[in-house]
């Protein structure tokens, strides 16, 4: 079995690339997921301690029609997380980018290639939606529920610390909190990923300070979005253990690209998931 180190190897990521000049779903590069899973203590991939789903924004599509008159639009693709695979991040880039000087019969032909693409690549049905540059779903809100980024809290401690997670009482809640303060590494190029965290959960209190502390610890850690947001939800789970929880993050774009994965217990439906709103620096 690889390590994701040696699946990495042949990535785009990090390496000069060619810019596509016609459609070419040879471009996207899968990648496994349980090299980042198994050091989470999650051994089999048909046995996952969640449910949930990668949705990713795309704000660089173009496709020519046959007259020749181009078309664009924002993408909207949707991962579930028990796909054997993610997709690495530059390939999307440069897949969607070779359908811009290729002519499509029709936008449904579009979507049917890129769903039949994405979905191979995946290992599991990724779905598809194109949306108008003006679209009114794609305008910045403010976050549900209760910010900590303003409690005082010192922080020592910059590589994920799950010790820092504890209960502030056994009294049983309800409640969503989140922080702007989220910021990890690409693992391959250790560029700086931007993002928010919302958390909802319903079991013990948790200590607000200790929580955002934890998530500031994320600071100097290298991986991927979608590993990052596991390892949030194994931790509480392990150190609080929520009756329900679900843990999503909202990564600002990068390379025409943003990333948005959410994991919930399995008492979640994926079609009941939160529909969490974009940021306003999204």
């Amino acid at each position: 079995m690889k390590t994701q180190s040696e699946l990495l190897v042949d990535a785009p990521l990090g390496h000069e690339s060619a810019y596509p000049e016609q459609y070419d779903a040879s471009l996207l590069f899968p990648i496994d997921r349980m090299p980042q899973r198994r050091p989470l203590g999650i051994v089999d991939a048909a046995a996952l301690p969640f449910v949930g789903v990668d949705e990713w924004q795309a704000f660089e599509i173009s496709w020519l029609e046959p007259s020749g008159r181009p078309n664009v639009r924002i993408g909207r693709f949707t991962l579930p997380a028990q796909s054997p695979n993610l997709i690495e991040s530059k390939s999307w880039k440069l897949y969607l980018n070779s359908f811009n000087q290729t002519a499509f019969v029709s936008e449904d032909e579009v979507v049917a290639r890129m769903t039949r693409d994405l979905s191979a690549a995946a290992g599991a049905p990724v779905s598809v939606e194109l949306l108008s540059v003006e679209a009114s779903s794609l305008a910045g809100q403010a976050m549900p529920g209760e910010c900590l980024d303003d409690l005082d809290v010192a922080i020592k401690h910059y590589t994920p610390t799950p010790e820092l997670l504890t209960k502030a009482s056994e009294e049983i809640v309800e409640e969503t909190v989140y922080s702007h303060l989220l910021k990890s590494n690409c693992p391959v190029t250790g560029q700086p990923d931007w993002g928010a965290v919302v958390i909802r959960y319903r079991g013990p209190r948790m200590a607000r300070d200790g929580l955002l502390a934890y998530l500031i610890s994320y600071r100097q850690h290298q991986d991927f979005h979608e590993h990052c947001v596991e390892r949030i939800f194994v931790d509480i789970m392990s150190r609080i253990a929520p009756e329900s929880l679900v843990v999503s993050a909202r990564y600002v774009r990068r390379g025409g690209l943003d990333i948005n994965p959410t994991r919930a217990t399995p008492d979640h439906a994926l079609t009941a998931l939160p529909a969490w709103p974009r940021l306003i620096r999204q």
